[in-house]
């Protein structure tokens, strides 16, 4: 392949990535007139992201699983089509209650993002190609994503909340132009329909653990109580099926995990950021649009990320990346609780900046020290898993500064979550030690 194919491919990708996660960047400033249109407060209102980030969380790996099976162009195809039948049925939503359906359809559908396009990637190319290729994709993905506070400002204010929620079927039009870059072979092995059920039954529990801080009691009991009922039944499938829908290669393979774990802490800062920021600057007079083109910096460095995270992931290899990516979001973290106590939208931009950067460097780097730990056959269902525990850690930013915010308040929050990347750093020590004796 040539180095014009992967930038096209991955620009694609990163754009189909960057869409997705508009889903809820852009739908978060559209909650306090939603609410007032379809009669719900705007905690009621909040549903409509945390139901959205539980099916993006909860389905990420039974895409990958499916995409071992039957290659990625069938699964990315229905993802792509649930995600916009979601996104124009939340548009034109007639209650409340068919928005919320609506959304958990959307989100489910949009969940096949980011876990095939890292995969398309990994088994399309190799070596430093596919390492600028995995950064590039990234950096699209952080500045759509960056964008969608101020599209969303910006469309709610022309067109109302509904055109807010339909942004996401654009999506739709992507899709003719990676046709061919999506590959169709698969091992044509049979799919453990039960495996997939209890881990998606088990991460459920999981998301809605870490969101019961800012979602309630009622959600805490729910989720405890899939955890405690799913962590047995797949432990105990895995052990039966240990080529099921969930490899136990793949389980106990200690760079997968590891790897995860670290770079979940990247979209905690992330997601506390796109929360915390305009919470912030909104309860001190701001207009959603205006913080919306705050952000546009942050933006703009998404889009120039990939020059230096591809080189880098390439030079220092992905463990010690994913190092690198830990440490500036700690510090993000850290400058965006200074920003949040003085109110001072400069810092805040330096703080959206820096974790912007985290993102673009961290996201490739967990694809690659993925993608190179297991073999071919399982490497959709890795990916799988390690977006899911990435996502997961989006939810604990969230549950955080949404959560703990409400009590410490959101610069307390903000500076609490900046111990997560360290604790990351701690669970990668010993990947990047076999890396510095392989080196």
């Amino acid at each position: 392949m040539t180095p014009d194919d992967s930038r096209r491919v991955s620009l694609l990708l990163g754009l189909l990535f960057g869409l997705a996660g508009m889903g809820s960047s852009s739908a978060a400033v559209a909650l306090p007139l939603l609410g007032e249109d379809l009669g719900v407060g705007v905690g009621g209102a909040a549903w409509t992201i945390s139901l959205y980030a539980l099916m993006l969380a909860v389905c990420t790996a039974v895409y990958g699983r499916v995409s071992d099976l039957v290659g990625v162009r069938l699964p990315l195809l229905v993802g792509i089509s649930m995600m916009t039948t979601g996104a124009l049925l939340a548009a034109l939503a007639p209650s409340f209650t068919v928005l919320l359906l609506a959304r958990l359809l959307q989100g489910a559908g949009a969940a096949a993002v980011p876990t095939l396009g890292v995969t398309v990637l990994s088994r399309r190319y190799d070596g430093p190609v596919r390492g600028l290729a995995l950064g590039r994709l990234a950096g699209i993905a952080a500045a759509v994503s960056c964008l969608g506070p101020l599209a969303g400002g910006v469309v709610e204010d022309a067109f109302g909340w509904r055109a807010v929620m339909a942004l996401p079927i654009l999506g739709l039009l992507v899709i003719p132009f990676l046709w061919h870059a999506l590959h169709a072979e698969g091992t044509g092995a049979s799919l453990d329909v039960l495996g997939a059920v209890l881990v998606a039954v088990t991460a459920a529990g999981v998301v809605l653990v870490v969101q019961s801080p800012s979602t309630g009691v009622a959600v805490a009991l729910v989720g405890a109580a899939l955890v405690m009922l799913g962590v047995p039944a797949v432990t105990a499938w895995v052990r039966r099926r240990p080529d099921g829908f969930l490899p136990l290669s793949v389980v106990r393979n200690p760079t997968v995990v590891r790897s995860a774990l670290a770079a979940a802490a990247v979209p905690a800062a992330w997601f506390a950021m796109l929360i915390g920021m305009p919470a912030v600057l909104v309860g001190n007079g701001w207009e959603a649009w205006q913080v919306g083109l705050i952000m546009v910096p942050s933006a703009a460095v998404g889009l120039a990320v990939p020059r230096v995270a591809g080189p880098l992931l390439v030079r220092i290899g992905a463990a010690p990346s994913l190092a690198v990516s830990g440490v500036t979001a700690s510090v993000a973290l850290v400058v965006a609780a200074v920003g949040a106590h003085w109110v001072s939208a400069p810092v805040l931009v330096v703080a959206i900046v820096l974790v912007t950067f985290a993102f673009g460097l961290g996201q490739p780097a967990l694809s690659a020290s993925v993608g190179d730990a297991v073999e071919l056959d399982v490497r959709g269902v890795a990916l799988g898993v390690a977006t899911l525990l990435f996502l997961v850690g989006g939810s604990v930013g969230s549950a955080v500064v949404g959560g703990l915010g409400e009590v410490i308040g959101i610069d307390g929050s903000l500076a609490v979550l900046a111990l997560l990347p360290l604790l990351g750093l701690v669970a990668l020590l010993p990947v990047l030690r076999r890396a510095a004796v392989a080196a």
